[in-house]
């Protein structure tokens, strides 16, 4: 695949084409371009793009629908807690908190329902984009001191008594593409070349595996690829840094869970030999597949394999407590009530009635927000079954 750069950032592009210029055999992994183009600390994406999200950006969330979302998460959060036996201080960790929207509807709901949750709360944000940590620390004002920001390395092992939770966090991270190329396992990389264009070309090249812990994971997950099963050309991902994440995660963990919302399949349907990968970008709340246009300006994601988050969390210690999807999750945690309350409420007005039951009905959508996987693992804990897996597990 090639394609100019026109529509992008052109520094990021630049600095980007210094990086491949720079590296051996003049290309960078796919991994390392896409951290480049979300994470790079001047121009990437979440720098310089990171506040256009909602609605009127280029994609939204969960928590961009109203408030139910955090506040229904807030109910399990205290459920935790109590299983827990009321530990002070208990710490809730978001790991990419956005714009902090959703943060500040889990606050407002314990001060307002749960105040002595509240007085035991230690909310810690882990947050990669200053840009993104200035608008939370500004909508979060009246929290601040409830809240700490800081990097999951400034966190002591075995020091977490409590919750580390993310949502459509690990999605956007860094992913290496893989391919069938004469029936042999190989490695997509981003190089350049120079076009009539006045800018660099980004394109892409098949070479040897990067690492070696690429194969690791297809033994870890027990994928056989590449087999006679995978076409010639087959190409996928390989999100090698869920797991790295994971593992520090576990690591910082002395007693609680670990909840993941996200996108994704269990590794026999993401290597589904007929499923040619499932990398995403997103711009203006278009959809396509194409991440060397508008670099820099537009999201690029792929779905989260929860089998390997699953089997690797029980290697770091983590225990599976359950897997489900988020619509089972949140009618189990009371959106189901919220939604038959609605023909009892006296809204503003119908348009704001008809919306609320937009919304919440979104949350619930298979095919949408509501067929979002959650999986929660634990790590020295009480066989509880927690209210949000009150139903069949997937």
């Amino acid at each position: 695949m090639t394609q100019l750069v026109s529509d992008s950032h052109p520094t990021l592009c630049e600095a980007i084409a210094l990086r491949i210029a720079e590296s051996p055999q003049q290309r960078i992994t796919f991994a390392e371009y896409m951290d480049l183009v979300l994470y790079h600390p001047q121009h990437g994406y979440y720098t310089t793009h990171a506040t256009k999200l909602g609605k009127q950006g280029d994609f939204f969330t969960s928590p961009h629908l109203g408030a139910d979302f955090g506040e229904l998460l807030a109910e399990q959060f205290l459920q935790i807690w109590e299983i827990l036996e009321k530990p002070i201080p208990f710490t809730l960790l978001e790991m990419g908190a956005g714009q902090g929207i959703l943060a500040l509807d889990i606050l407002n709901y314990l001060e307002r329902h749960y105040p002595d949750f509240l007085a035991a709360l230690n909310y810690v944000i882990i947050e990669r984009s200053p840009t993104l940590i200035q608008e939370q620390q500004q909508r979060l004002q009246k929290y601040h001191n409830r809240l700490q920001w800081l990097t999951l390395a400034e966190i002591p092992d075995n020091s977490i008594v409590g919750c580390c939770f993310s949502n459509e966090l690990v999605d956007a991270f860094p992913v290496h593409q893989i391919t069938i190329k004469n029936g042999q396992l190989r490695e997509i990389y981003v190089t350049t070349q120079k076009t009539t264009d006045p800018q660099a070309t980004f394109a892409e090249v098949v070479g040897e595996v990067s690492t070696a812990r690429i194969f690791d994971y297809f033994d870890l997950i027990k994928i056989a690829l590449p087999s006679p099963a995978y076409p010639e050309g087959y190409r996928s991902e390989v999100n090698l840094a869920a797991l790295d994440w994971l593992k520090t995660v576990a690591a910082k963990l002395q007693r609680g869970y670990v909840l993941t919302i996200d996108y994704g399949y269990s590794a026999s349907r993401y290597y589904n030999p007929f499923r040619q990968g499932t990398l995403q970008c997103y711009y203006r709340h278009h959809r396509h597949n194409n991440p060397y246009i508008y670099v820099g300006k537009q999201d690029i994601t792929a779905h989260v394999d929860f089998t390997a988050l699953q089997v690797w969390g029980e290697l770091c210690g983590l225990t599976t407590v359950g897997l489900t999807q988020q619509g089972l999750f949140l009618m189990a945690l009371g959106l189901g009530n919220r939604i038959a309350a609605l023909a009892t409420l006296s809204p503003p007005s119908v348009q704001k009635l008809l919306q609320r039951r937009d919304s919440l009905h979104q949350l619930l959508d298979p095919i949408g927000l509501g067929g979002f996987n959650v999986l929660v693992q634990g790590k020295a804990i009480a066989q509880t079954l927690l209210k949000g897996l009150n139903s069949p597990l997937i």
